[in-house]
Formats: structure tokens, C-alpha cells, sequence
């Protein structure tokens, strides 16, 4: 049985420092740590400090003179010991919590480091000089830290994993010169020795230089450039989790931090990267094969539901997720699980646990290694030893420790197996992944007669056709073994689809675009539920199919916890088009490249919740607006930044974008193009006051120029959208942007009826700042619609108007009817509403606010104009047209539909409305006036 008093017995204490208070403290220490008494007799200074103030106050750091480098070993040494003693005192006396014991761990390795590069820095520039890069700057090492270290949770007793490296090549310039690598990589060799190497007076701490490029067969020291050569080619899995963690410690710190930022798409993919699993999986079991041949199963660190789990766990979350959501970047253990769940990745409940789990493990880890300093993660085997920890973690026996341990580890167990637990082949049941496997020579087409599909013979031959191209060139062997495993999966959701064979077709097009990108592979290989939707997704929507084919990191979207919720208001689309231009930094095409992937990204959800029935069609058309109007928001931010870099401003002007038609009256539809026109309110005297300066008149024009040729500008994402600008003023003759004078002077007196009906919708989309000139464009708007108007001749003008319309447009027949031209379609509802505006303005301004359809009818059934019963059957109308519209949109067909009971209903509530306010649109013309 251990005795504490004996141990205690060995210290030089004072009569002062033999209280009972004293006493008790020095038996909880002495029962803990062998290795902390050790340096408590060995330094009896420590021992007086702690006593006195409990080691409120860190111990001061050596000075590594120049002149006594014989003693630096020996100095680093004691300090390592007298801090380390410190932090078993405030440990095992619960004065501090386990993370300010880790943090305290790591920053005593932290400080040991700069401490000892820097005497060491200092020698060798007076023997080599210093390295000069390009600019003539000195160059310093940088000392990056990787895992627990570079987490800032460094265990008790533990190696620390650093890597070398240094901003960029060239010479020192010293009387004995020496190349960048050779002087760096002679730094670091020194600096391991003064830190690592055990003399008389032990180690400062273990160092590991093993996770460099290649191991110790590596070179020592790399240069910047050279590590992202190394990572962008031969980069492996296992590194990049080595470096989510990597934090330079030591040197040239800021340098290091610009180096991890670049590094960071190594890390982190800017999809959800599924292929994480894969990786972290494999390490996982080389580390259970190594437990199970070594006999360690009781390993707290790598064992069954051990510290490395939690860490694995959290890691592939973020790993998974942190490309697209960069607050899960984080290096730290318990970092990472606040951020998940504050992301929504993970439960709180589970996150909780997680964390107790964690605390409880590395605070046992620590007791383990305080007990002689030693890097331990296995339970000591002498009963005595095994007594003391648990009573100084307060449970009576060794028994109750690990009964508590049990808990822990179940627990972390489940969680990990719940996430990078083994795939269950359920589908070699039903025969489809034999069938698969004998593909294309074998396999039997019946297999797939009680799948689903209705045309087997067609399914089984495009899959046939779909094998026979696979290239063993394209794929990787990674790649084919996801393929494998997904196959007979997506064969078994597709027979279960609304309409099976089409599923097949889209997804096999699908999957035929990702093969070289195995990541998306692994996205539905790992997330049943991504795969369900998705074929479900392509059942219903050829455009989904289309898009998700053209652009993969849609894919993404079927996972976003986002998704399920609540869509996106105008504001935060707003703010993610904004995010899109910050993180492309200037640079207009990559700004293009991620504001259009934005765009799709959003999109695609909103797709996903017509096609769902989440909402109704009003709210999805007016959400794709929103949309627009953030995506041309953010291109006339790039226009205009580079317009006045180029040459300069126009003091006091404004400009403003109009939007007209779908877009203006927010009913827009997927694919829709974008009806705009252009406004500014500058002198046309004035000019720009930059280098190049120009009129305000070109300076406006050159802007919307711009703006269109950015909004339908090709990239690898597609283009952001079609623009059609035909309904400014004087139409495709007049100037490209109007002055808001010359626009109200041409809406005062030369406008047509048209023209009049079409600002019904108009709408500001973009403006200033302040939103002087989208408040004066709307005055002029309500001006003009407000103006008195003979009642005959505004329907004959909008009765001949639609006629011609419907003439030249309406694509119905006998059997199809045209959901938008045809009579009593949407535009009829359009005309109706825009013809009763003009008619009533004059007397009722408020119609002059809204400009949606379903804004327009409540606002005219408001005033009266329209009554109840017939403004309730206009809205039911517009909805079930507005519902069918979407749904054709949505899988590529035209907008026309059979006739039935549902569509002739909503059709003559329309003709009736429109002929109850004297709009017979079905009337014989006179004339195409």
C-alpha cells in the first residue's frame, strides 16, 4: 500500500508548510504523482512557491544566454519540470478544469520551443548569418504543430508532432553561407536535440518529426512552396487530418498562418466530402488491428470508445461539412463539438455527452501520465498504482473508476459506430448486387421484374450499355469500389421511385458525370437518405436531374440540415450572394464562378420544396426573385468596382436597376430570363475622376454593359442569367441607360398603354444605398399609373394587345391547353389585373404598391373593385394555373397541360372576370393595332 507520508518525508519542508492544510494537499499530490514529489525535492523553491500560492502564478522563464549554451539543456529541463509540477498540483487539487490543464500542457510546449529556437536562431546568425528572401527581408523557421499539440490540448506527458518549414528559398549571409534548406533544416535538427534528447536531468519533451512529407525519409525542413507541391499532388488522407489541426507555435508565426490559410482547400473541399469516412475508417481499423494484436483493449487513447474515437467523430464532421461551413474549422477537440452543434451537425444532447466524455478521458489519460511522467495510455498493472489514481478521481476502488470508464466508453462507442461504423450489405438479400457484379456479360434481367421497373428488358440494357463504358482508365480503384457498393442500392430506390425508369435514366446520367469526382460517389454511398431523395428528385424533375448532372456540388444540397427548414428570405440571400463576392476575392471570374454556384445551390432548394409541396407556387416564384434581385445586386458591386478602378467616379449620381415582367412582379420561374431595364440620375456634363475619366452619359452606359455581359457571362458553374432588356424606353432602338428625367418624360407622354400596363410590375430590384433614386423612380411610377384615363380606350388597347399576343404566342390546341398565353391563362389574369390598375388608380393610389398577382387581386378586392366571391375564385385560379406552371417547369416540359375539370375551372373564373370588366379577349379583333 502506497504511503504518502514516506514520500512527503523526502521534502524539505518548512515548520510553516506543516499545517494540516498544507499537509492534506502535499498527501493528494504525493498519492497522484511520484514524478511531481521528485521535483518538489529536487527544487525546493517550487515547492515553497506552490505551498504559498497554489501555482496561481506560472514560473518564470530562463534566459538562454548566449555565453552558457552548455546549460540550456539543463535550464529548459527544470522549467519544463517546475511548470509541469505546477499543473499536477492545480490538477490533482481541482483547482484547475481539465481544459485549462491541457491549454496549460500546451502552452508550457509552446513556450519551450520559442525559448529554444530563439537562443538557437541567434547562434546561428552570428556563425551563418541570416536568410534573406526575394525582398530582402530575414526569413525565420516556422514550427508548425500538429495533433493534440497544435489543438491546443496536449496531454500530460506527451510527444509533440511538429513540421519544419519556411516562406521561400534562398541563402543566409553569413560569413559561412548556407542554403535555405540545409540552414533551416540544421535549425530544426538542433532545436529536436535541445528539446527531445534525455540527459542526467531526463527530456524537455519528446518530439516527433514523423508526420513531415514522407517521414523520416523526408527532408527536414520543407519551404512553403514545396509543401503545396507536395499536398496538392501526392497529398494523402491521413494528412489531411494531421493538418486540420497544424497551428504554427514557434517563429515566424504570421507566415505560418498565411501558409495554413492557403493550405486550407486541401483540407477542407468545398462539397460535402464524404469520401472523409472512407479515410477515417481505414485508420481506424490499422489502429484496431494494432489494439487487437497488442493486446489493447483497455487503452484509453486508441481502444474501443477511447479518446481517438471522439476525435475521429468530430474530425469527419468536420471534415464532411467544413469546406461549406467554415465556423467548423476549428482545431480543438471541444471547439469542434461546440461548433457542430451550434451548426446543427450535431445534437446538443449528443454534444453534451460528447464533451463529458471527453473531460472524463483525458483527465484519467493526464492521471495516468502525471502518475512518473510517462507517455501512457494502459492501465498500470500494480494494484497500488491502480488504488491511487482512482482515489484521487474521488471513487472509492479501482472497480468504481472503471464502472464509471464503462459508461464513457459505451457511450462514445455507439456514437462512433453510428457514424464510421462497418456498411450493412442489405441488398445482397435480393439478389441486385449479384446482378450488378455479373454485369455487363451476366446477370439475370429478371432480378429486376420485383424491383419496379416497368420496361425491365430497357433497364437492364441501359445498365449493360452503362457498364460497358466504364473505363478502367477513368475510374480509380477507390472509385470503382464506391460504385460497386452504391449500384445496388440506387437499382432497389429507383424500382421504388414514382416513375422507376425514368429515375434509372436520370440517375445513371448522373452518376456517369461523377465518376471522376469518387467524393460524390461517396456522398450517397454513405447517406442512404441522400440517395432516397435524390432519385426521388429525379423521378418527378428532369430540370433537378439536369442540374444536379451539369453541376455535381448540388449534391451538397440534398444534405444541408438548411434544406428541411425554413427557405431563405431575401436578406440572407442577400447575404450569401455577399459572401460568394468575399470569398472571390476580387477576382471577377472566380466571383462569377461562386456567385453562380450560390445561385444554383439556392435554386435547387427552393426546386426541392415546390417539388416536395412545401409551399404554394406564389411563394417559390417569389422566392427565385429574391433571388435575382441578390445575384444582381452583387454583379453591379463587381461592375461598378471595376468601373471606377478603371475610371473613377460620378460625384452625386445614382443608379438603379428596374426590374419588369416575372422578375418585377417577384412570380419568376426557374429558368426564367430577366426583364430590366437601366436608370441613373447623374449630369450628363459631369465626368468620372479617375485617370480615364468619361461623361456620365458613357460612364453609365459602359456600366450597364457590363452588368448584362457579366449576368450572361459562361463559366465551368454556368451563367447567372439571360437578360433582356427590350422594355426600356424607344424598346431595343433606345439608349442601353436612361436618365430618370428622360425616363419620366418618355413614361409621361410617349409611352403605350403596354408600356403603362408593364410598370404595373415594375419594381426597383437594385438602387443606392440611401434609396433616394428607387423612391424617386417609384413617385414617377405612381405618377404615371395614377393618371386619369378614358375607359373605352384602355380596353380596346388592352384587349388588342393580348389578342396579338395570344396570336403570335398561345401554343394550346383542340387537346393542350397553354397554361400561360392561352385563353384564360395567367397573362389574361395579368391583363385583367395591370388593365384595372390603370382604370382605378386615379382614384384608389394604394393599387399602385403591390405588383404581385396575388398582391394585386387582395388589393383590388380591397377597394372594392373586385368582390369577394369573384377575388377568392381569381386567387384559387392563379394558384392552381400557377401550381401546374411550376410542376411542367420543374420537368422540362412545355407549360401546357391536358385539359380536365381542375384546369377549365380555374380558366373560366378568369374569362369571366376579364368579361365582367369589359375584357373579352376571345372577341374577333378589328384591327392588330
Amino acid at each position: 500500500m502506497f504511503d504518502p507520508a514516506a514520500a512527503i518525508a523526502t521534502l524539505d519542508l518548512k515548520p510553516s508548510a506543516t499545517d494540516d492544510a498544507a499537509l492534506s494537499r502535499l498527501r493528494t499530490v504525493a498519492t497522484s504523482s511520484d514524478f511531481a514529489i521528485e521535483t518538489l525535492r529536487r527544487q525546493p523553491d517550487v515547492l515553497r512557491a506552490l505551498l504559498h500560492d497554489d501555482g496561481t502564478r506560472p514560473f518564470p522563464r530562463p534566459e538562454l544566454a548566449p555565453d552558457r549554451r552548455d546549460a540550456w539543456p539543463s535550464l529548459l529541463r527544470r522549467y519544463r519540470q517546475a511548470e509541469s509540477t505546477r499543473l499536477v498540483w492545480r490538477d490533482v487539487l481541482g483547482l484547475d478544469s481539465v481544459e485549462e490543464t491541457l491549454r496549460g500542457s500546451s502552452r508550457l510546449a509552446e513556450q519551450c520551443l520559442a525559448l529554444a529556437l530563439t537562443a538557437l536562431e541567434r547562434d546561428f546568425a552570428e556563425r551563418h548569418g541570416v536568410v534573406r528572401a526575394a525582398d530582402g527581408g530575414v526569413q525565420r523557421l516556422v514550427v508548425f504543430a500538429l495533433g493534440k499539440l497544435g489543438g491546443g490540448e496536449l496531454n500530460f506527458s506527451s510527444d509533440i508532432d511538429i513540421v519544419f518549414a519556411y516562406p521561400e528559398d534562398g541563402a543566409s549571409d553569413g560569413a559561412r553561407p548556407l542554403d535555405a534548406e540545409q540552414y533551416f533544416a540544421r535549425l530544426g535538427q538542433q532545436l529536436a536535440k535541445l528539446l527531445d534528447e534525455v540527459t542526467a536531468e531526463g527530456f524537455s519533451h519528446r518530439v516527433d518529426l514523423r508526420l513531415r512529407p514522407y517521414g523520416n525519409a523526408g527532408r527536414m525542413a520543407w519551404s512553403f512552396s514545396a509543401l503545396e507541391q507536395y499536398f496538392q499532388r501526392e497529398g494523402r488522407d491521413w494528412e489531411r487530418y494531421a493538418w486540420q489541426k497544424a497551428r504554427p507555435v514557434a517563429g515566424d508565426i504570421d507566415a505560418g498562418e498565411l501558409f495554413l490559410r492557403m493550405l486550407r482547400p486541401f483540407v477542407y473541399r468545398r462539397y460535402l466530402d464524404f469520401g472523409a469516412l472512407e479515410g477515417l475508417r481505414e485508420m481506424k481499423a490499422l489502429i484496431a488491428a494494432e489494439v487487437a494484436r497488442r493486446e489493447m483493449q483497455d487503452d484509453i487513447k486508441r481502444g474501443p470508445g477511447g479518446i481517438r474515437e471522439i476525435e475521429f467523430l468530430a474530425q469527419a464532421l468536420q471534415l464532411i461539412r467544413g469546406g461549406r461551413e467554415p465556423a467548423l474549422q476549428q482545431r480543438g477537440l471541444l471547439a469542434a463539438l461546440d461548433a457542430l452543434v451550434t451548426a446543427g451537425q450535431m445534437d446538443a444532447a449528443v454534444g453534451a455527452a460528447l464533451r463529458d466524455d471527453y473531460r472524463f478521458l483525458r483527465r484519467l489519460e493526464n492521471r495516468l501520465q502525471m502518475l512518473r511522467d510517462a507517455q501512457t495510455y494502459a492501465f498500470p498493472e500494480s494494484p497500488g498504482d491502480r488504488e491511487r489514481i482512482a482515489t484521487t478521481l474521488g471513487h472509492a476502488d479501482w472497480d468504481g473508476l472503471l464502472a464509471d470508464l464503462d459508461v464513457h466508453r459505451v457511450r462514445v462507442a455507439n456514437e462512433f459506430s453510428a457514424l464510421l461504423g462497418s456498411r450493412r450489405d442489405s441488398d445482397e438479400k435480393d439478389g441486385l448486387s449479384g446482378y450488378w457484379r455479373s454485369l455487363p456479360d451476366g446477370g439475370e434481367a429478371s432480378l429486376l421484374a420485383g424491383t419496379g421497373f416497368a420496361d425491365v428488358e430497357s433497364a437492364d440494357q441501359q445498365l449493360r450499355q452503362f457498364v460497358r463504358g466504364l473505363s478502367p482508365a477513368v475510374m480509380s480503384d477507390v472509385a470503382r469500389a464506391r460504385l460497386d457498393r452504391l449500384m445496388p442500392a440506387l437499382l432497389a430506390t429507383s424500382g421504388r421511385a414514382a416513375q422507376p425508369d425514368l429515375a434509372l435514366s436520370r440517375a445513371l446520367s448522373l452518376v456517369q458525370n461523377v465518376l471522376r469526382r469518387s467524393n460524390y460517389l461517396a456522398l450517397l454511398d454513405e447517406q442512404p437518405q441522400a440517395l432516397e431523395r435524390l432519385i426521388d428528385a429525379l423521378s418527378r424533375s428532369a430540370l433537378l436531374g439536369e442540374r444536379v448532372a451539369a453541376h455535381p456540388v448540388l449534391l451538397d444540397e440534398l444534405l444541408d440540415r438548411r434544406a428541411a427548414g425554413d427557405l431563405p428570405d431575401a436578406a440572407t440571400m442577400g447575404e450569401a450572394c455577399a459572401r460568394a463576392l468575399e470569398h472571390g476575392d476580387g477576382d471577377v471570374e472566380q466571383s462569377l464562378v461562386l456567385l453562380n454556384e450560390t445561385r444554383q445551390a439556392l435554386s435547387f432548394r427552393i426546386a426541392l420544396a415546390a417539388l416536395d409541396g412545401q409551399q404554394p407556387a406564389s411563394a417559390s416564384t417569389q422566392q427565385l426573385a429574391w433571388l435575382a434581385d441578390a445575384v444582381v445586386a452583387s454583379v453591379v458591386r463587381l461592375a461598378w468596382t471595376d468601373l471606377v478602378r478603371a475610371h473613377g467616379r460620378v460625384a452625386d449620381a445614382r443608379f438603379a436597376v428596374l426590374g419588369y415582367g416575372s422578375v418585377g412582379g417577384e412570380e419568376l420561374g426557374f429558368g426564367s430570363d430577366l426583364d430590366l431595364v437601366f436608370l441613373h440620375d447623374g449630369d450628363d456634363t459631369a465626368q468620372s475622376d479617375g485617370a480615364r475619366p468619361l461623361d456620365a452619359t458613357r460612364w453609365f452606359a459602359r456600366l450597364a454593359q457590363k452588368i448584362v455581359s457579366l449576368l450572361q457571362t459562361p463559366t465551368r458553374a454556368g451563367r447567372l442569367y439571360d437578360v433582356d432588356m427590350r422594355l426600356r424606353p424607344d424598346g431595343a432602338s433606345g439608349l442601353l441607360v436612361t436618365s430618370l428625367a428622360a425616363y419620366a418624360d418618355y413614361q409621361r407622354h410617349r409611352a403605350w398603354t403596354w408600356e403603362h400596363q408593364a410598370l404595373v410590375r415594375a419594381r426597383c430590384v437594385m438602387a443606392d444605398p440611401e434609396g433616394r433614386l428607387a423612391n424617386d423612380f417609384d413617385a414617377v411610377r405612381a405618377e404615371v399609373l395614377e393618371q386619369s384615363r378614358d375607359a373605352t380606350t384602355l380596353a380596346a388597347d388592352v384587349i388588342a394587345m393580348r389578342q396579338r399576343m395570344r396570336r403570335e404566342l398561345d401554343r394550346g390546341d383542340a387537346r393542350w391547353f397553354d397554361l400561360k398565353q392561352g385563353e384564360g391563362g395567367l397573362v389574361d389574369l395579368e391583363f385583367l389585373l395591370q388593365a384595372l390598375v390603370l382604370r382605378h388608380a386615379d382614384a384608389h393610389p394604394r393599387l399602385c404598391v403591390p405588383r404581385r398577382s396575388v398582391d394585386l387581386i387582395a388589393a383590388l378586392a380591397g377597394a372594392g373593385i373586385l368582390a369577394s366571391g369573384p377575388a377568392a375564385a381569381l386567387l384559387h385560379a392563379h394558384a392552381t394555373l400557377s401550381s401546374l406552371g411550376l410542376a411542367c417547369t420543374l420537368d422540362r416540359r412545355p407549360r401546357r397541360v391536358q385539359f380536365d375539370a381542375v384546369v377549365d375551372a380555374a380558366r373560366s373564373t378568369i374569362r369571366d372576370a376579364c368579361r365582367a370588366h369589359g375584357l373579352d379577349f376571345s372577341a374577333a379583333p378589328a384591327s392588330d393595332a
